[in-house]
């Protein structure tokens, strides 16, 4: 296929340079960014819409996302997808897919799970809405770039799914980073601890595969000072995105409310910004009851 890439960055540049490796050819284009080996350079947003059969976007939030579409789509040939990858807002991701349809195009929005890591391993998972039509278009490029796409329903519901899993996850990190904290106050050896919980009923993703713990369990980003796998920031974002369609569509989610307000705090008073979202660790382990 012909594919402009839009966005990239952290995760955009590896995608884009997975599906130029696999053959296709990527045309990118990045304000910030020059792009990855293989992918050929647009020198404006248009330029990588022109003529495209598939135009992928992944972008730092909604207003964006739509602004570039504004400009995008009209570039675009009927018939061809425009892919959105970014976390976004419903609206946002529905709207776009408005613009899209009256254009004579399809529209996806396919946010993603699996960090860094996996957008460069070419392991991510997909979370999509949209037309049948549609996520079968560019389901041969979710091959190349993850292991697993989930056709999640209609236009938005891709976003739905990545709020409600992410919410789930900033849960759980805290959860888990509070059960350390009581464990080392208790006397409670870490590694101990890990052996049971990761094959007891609190076994969870962030406890078996993300361990906020240092030297304990596989590989984490605990093991790098914190280093971001997924930044501090960004569980932020997808919170308070969490929150905004939770006001919006009257659902009731104290425990997602509550990890948003722990996490502005960690993020935009503590020292959180630019750590992985797991160091809520030592942040815990610092703090004493109230």
């Amino acid at each position: 296929m012909k594919i402009g890439f839009i966005g990239l960055g952290n995760m955009g540049a590896p995608m884009a340079a997975n599906l130029a490796k696999a053959g296709h050819e990527v045309t990118g284009f990045d304000i910030a960014n020059t792009p990855p080996e293989g992918v050929h350079a647009a020198d404006a947003v248009t330029g990588a819409a022109a003529d495209m059969d598939v135009v992928i976007t992944m972008l730092p939030n909604g207003a964006i996302l739509q602004s570039v579409a504004a400009d995008v789509i009209p570039a675009m040939t009927q018939g061809a997808t425009f892919l959105d990858c970014s976390t976004v807002d419903v609206e946002s991701a529905r709207t776009v897919a408005d613009m899209a349809a009256a254009a004579g195009l399809m529209a996806v929005d396919a946010p993603v799970s699996g960090g860094i890591g996996g957008a460069a391993a070419g392991t991510l998972t997909f979370m999509a809405g949209g037309s049948d039509a549609g996520f079968a278009a560019v389901s041969p490029l979710f091959d190349i770039m993850g292991q697993k796409a989930v056709h999640c329903g209609p236009s938005g519901n891709g976003q739905a799914a990545k709020i409600c899993n992410n919410m789930i996850l900033g849960v759980t990190m805290i959860g888990t980073c509070e059960a350390f904290a009581l464990a080392d106050k208790l006397g409670l050896d870490r590694q101990k601890m890990f052996d049971v919980v990761s094959t007891s009923s609190g076994y969870s993703w962030v406890m078996n595969a993300y361990c906020p713990a240092p030297g304990v369990g596989p590989q984490s980003p605990a093991d790098n000072d914190y280093t971001p796998g997924f930044a501090s920031e960004l569980m932020l974002k997808d919170l308070r995105l969490s929150q905004q369609a939770a006001e919006a569509s009257d659902a009731d989610t104290p425990m997602g409310a509550r990890a948003t307000e722990l996490y502005a705090d960690f993020v935009e008073q503590e020292d959180g910004l630019g750590r992985d979202f797991s160091a809520m660790l030592p942040r815990f382990v610092s703090r004493r009851r109230r």
